[in-house]
């Protein structure tokens, strides 16, 4: 015979105050836990989005990021000529041959200054990034000293506003557009001319290649292409890949420093949970003894505390889910460990985030709660009728 849940729902009512405090301490330790999730979630959205599945990126191999990596021109001819490359409206292939440098860029009401992606691309550039568009002003004239800049260099940069000038590459640079590219990582960087850059940088090669397959499946006929072509020390992958590997070290990071405290919180959460079903038990010794008495078996008894506990953690879950989907309207921005630039991007809260931090809870509500359930369930008939 098993104790009714509503039973086991009035004991948590009627000791409210106890209850509330119990529950806002989980809920805390959720809040971390779930933000931390929401935080990863967002890097790598942000990271994988940046990509398009049909665009591969070229790189020299051994390199991890497009900074550290070189193509030379003969390279990108060769690169840009393979036959699984999709050709354009005008009949030239797909490809964007660009370059990768970092700058530094003092921040809103800050002194210290940041790394930026500044990054060389052309019209080609642009019509592989659909994700892209100019929000105000217009995109940058090819051989000009124009530049456009990212919806999030724009919004934590003074020197990035429309019509100002920015001073790098000993040239003077005037910005004359702020496009959006969706909330990818591309909204943390700045666009120009890929000549006019890489005149300016003094950079004789590339720093890599976008292409456009001409249909998905080439992929792995255009990557053994350029493996085994003696011409070439390139490899590619696939754009989002390519930026998904970016979000790895930075991903690592926060998993590990997010989990360690929620694991540290939980501990004086569990703590908590188990005084108060101790507290629990000690006050209704008589209350056990009456269930016991009218036949409940030791295991419904250990049943309902570990139901009351289940229900604290959930209750503690719930509310520490609630404030944390308040952090989505909030950006975070951060270096990014790969590259080294200042990269911006929000708390998400997906399914998977939500399902995680309710679990979790839950856990700490039965690991609080089961020693004094299993206390409650051992007590005898006689003795705990006689607290009556």
């Amino acid at each position: 015979m098993k104790i009714p849940f509503s039973y086991v729902a009035r004991n948590l009512w009627a000791r409210r105050l106890t209850t509330a405090l119990t529950a806002g301490g989980l809920a805390l330790v959720v809040f971390v836990f779930a933000t931390v999730l929401m935080l990863d979630a967002g890097l790598k959205r942000t990271l994988v989005t940046t990509g398009e599945y049909d665009n591969v990126v070229v790189i020299r191999k051994g390199s991890e990021t497009e900074i550290q990596s070189a193509i030379t021109r003969p390279q990108a001819a060769v690169i840009e000529t393979n036959p699984a490359v999709a050709p354009g409206r005008d009949g030239e292939p797909l490809a964007s041959k660009e370059t990768v440098v970092l700058i530094s860029l003092l921040r809103r009401g800050d002194s210290r200054p940041s790394n930026v992606v500044i990054r060389g691309t052309s019209a080609a550039g642009l019509a592989l990034r659909p994700q892209v568009r100019v929000r105000e002003g217009r995109i940058f004239r090819p051989g000009s000293s124009e530049i456009v800049v990212g919806s999030s260099i724009a919004a934590r940069f003074d020197s990035a506003a429309l019509g100002s000038r920015m001073t790098f590459a000993q040239r003077e640079w005037t910005v004359v557009g702020i496009f959006d590219a969706g909330g990818s990582g591309f909204d943390s960087e700045v666009w120009g001319d890929v000549d006019q850059l890489m005149q300016a940088f003094r950079r004789s090669s590339y720093s890599s290649m976008v292409v456009r397959l001409a249909r998905s499946e080439l992929f792995e006929q255009f990557r053994a292409d350029i493996d085994i072509d003696p011409r070439l020390t390139n490899e590619s992958k696939r754009e989002q890949v390519f930026y998904s590997d970016q979000s790895k070290a930075l991903s690592t990071f926060i998993n590990v420093l997010g989990l360690t405290l929620s694991i540290i919180f939980s501990v004086g959460a569990m703590i908590g949970a188990m005084i108060t079903m101790y507290a629990s038990v000690a006050n209704r010794v008589g209350e056990i003894g009456t269930l016991r008495a009218l036949g409940f078996r030791r295991r419904a008894v250990l049943g309902a505390f570990l139901t009351e506990a289940l229900l604290l953690g959930a209750a503690g879950g719930a509310a520490g889910l609630a404030l944390a989907s308040l952090m989505q309207h909030a950006s975070f921005s951060t270096i990014n460990f790969q590259t080294f630039a200042d990269l911006s991007f929000r708390f998400i809260l997906t399914p998977e985030v939500a399902v995680k931090s309710i679990v979790f809870a839950l856990v700490m509500g039965f690991l609080g709660g089961f020693l004094p359930a299993i206390r409650a369930a051992r007590l005898g008939i006689v003795d705990a009728l006689r607290a009556l």
